[in-house]
């Protein structure tokens, strides 16, 4: 697609850039990519080579595809009209926004705006800890969160890291968080028959041993992503509800990578009949069209900070500057309004199952594919090098697979620096767009590497 040389482009990149998740040592010898344009589920890097985009931005964000000129247009005429104002005041986008929004979470009221996923999930935990001093004698401060899990990359969020590649040598980290057992049944902790309950049965007993009055909430993904895109067992969330109840704890989902649309509905917790006290989303909310994050939360919640006018503490004291920019709303509600007009989120269970049911046919075909799971078009399949011991293949292994996908035009993910010895599950996440071409395309670049890496 691009005729320009763009020479000088890679170079002051090379130069100057310091890029996320990178290790810079090779770009000695060798140049970085540099991705240039965009145009549905596809991209192309500086040498005009095309990828099949199958992991949405690399991060799982843009939901709705490149090039969408709707989105755009929205950002602009809304810059041009106010391009921000503090969020202790009020703006046109940001209202009608929140009003769209509340629409598609039945039993939420109240929305926070802020600029980033790990910002929300910061604002989240002060709100408990808030609420702790409030109410609770400055008690229940602690907040749990499960082992590969995964909610940010501040020191807050990392103290709430169930990946422990990805907070090793940033501590010391936040006290008064806690982590409780995953819930992957493939690797089971327990053998027992109902292991999605005795799987949420962990979870009190960490209650019990750390104290029910010293808990505040406890923060969850709906579907575990970064640490090996894990679906709750059945029976799982129906207990952990029951969990909370009883210890009077709040629960916080995690929707940055699930929310708006990816696993098919609006929200991953819509998905397994969960009622939240607290819901935080970014990635998706403008498929990266402009930077926004959301902090949803209950009017119980919200009612909690304005009990008092007469106490200067009593409301929320907390500021998210770029959370007063008001590109990011306009971009929401063009994208949400996308995802309504062109039914995604039912393409996106179509194409979900169709995409399960081609990663279970390769399964049949490659020992190395030792289980494969997911929700919608957010699926993953974890490579070992034995089916009957379930030992992970070697993480080298597992990046040649991408590797070679890539070689194949086709860029697909891999869990990375999260869990030592298991970042072995190929992960994908295509924008909510996607057709069965681009499925078959996607798998088969999957089958023609694993071919070439284990034979």
């Amino acid at each position: 697609m691009y005729d320009n040389d763009l020479s000088d482009v890679v170079a002051a990149d090379k130069a100057h850039v310091w890029h996320h998740l990178t290790q810079h040592k090779p770009f000695e010898t060798s140049d970085p990519r540099v991705i240039v344009e965009g145009k549905g589920i596809h991209v192309w890097d500086a040498k005009g080579t095309r990828y099949l985009d199958a992991v949405s931005g690399g991060v799982w964000t843009v939901n709705v595809g490149y090039g969408r000129t709707e989105i755009a247009d929205a950002v602009r005429d809304q810059l041009v009209k106010l391009n921000y104002f503090a969020g202790s005041a009020g703006s046109i986008p940001g209202a009608m926004f929140s009003k769209k929004l509340i629409e598609k979470m039945p039993g939420l009221s109240r929305v926070y705006y802020c600029n980033s996923g790990s910002e929300a999930n910061e604002k989240a935990f002060k709100m408990v800890r808030q609420i702790a001093h409030k109410r609770y004698g400055g008690k229940k401060t602690k907040i749990l969160f499960r082992e590969r899990d995964y909610h940010g990359t501040t020191i807050g969020a990392l103290s709430a890291c169930g990946q422990p590649e990805r907070h090793m040598q940033y501590g010391p980290l936040a006290p008064g968080f806690v982590e409780v057992p995953h819930c992957l049944e493939y690797r089971k902790q327990w053998d027992v028959e109902d292991y999605g309950q005795r799987a949420a049965d962990a979870i009190e007993e960490v209650i019990l041993r750390e104290g029910p009055e010293t808990v505040g909430a406890i923060c969850l993904e709906p579907v575990t992503a970064g640490g090996g895109v894990i679906t709750p067992p059945k029976g799982y969330w129906e207990r952990v509800q029951e969990i909370c109840k009883k210890y009077d704890i709040l629960l916080h989902i995690d929707e940055v990578v699930c929310g708006v649309g990816r696993t098919g509905a609006w929200f991953g917790y819509q998905q397994y009949g969960v009622k939240p006290d607290m819901v935080t989303m970014a990635k998706g909310v403008a498929s990266g069209y402009a930077a926004i994050a959301c902090l949803v939360t209950t009017e119980d919640v919200f009612d909690q900070f304005k009990d008092d006018a007469s106490d200067p503490l009593n409301y929320f004291r907390d500021i998210s500057t770029f959370g007063g920019c008001t590109a990011g709303p306009a971009a929401a509600l063009a994208n949400m309004e996308i995802i309504e007009n062109e039914g995604l989120l039912e393409n996106t269970t179509q194409m979900g199952a169709y995409c399960l049911s081609k990663l279970e046919e390769l399964m049949e075909k490659h020992k190395v594919i030792g289980d494969v799971r997911g929700k919608g078009l957010f699926l993953g399949a974890e490579l070992v090098a034995d089916r009957g011991t379930k030992e992970p293949v070697a993480e080298k292994l597992a990046q040649q697979v991408v590797a070679e996908c890539g070689a194949q035009g086709v860029m697909i993910g891999v869990t990375n620096r999260s869990l030592p010895g298991f970042n072995n599950t190929l992960c994908l996440s295509p924008a909510l767009i996607a057709t069965r071409d681009n499925i078959d395309e996607i798998t088969g670049a999957i089958d023609v590497a694993l071919t070439r890496v284990f034979g």
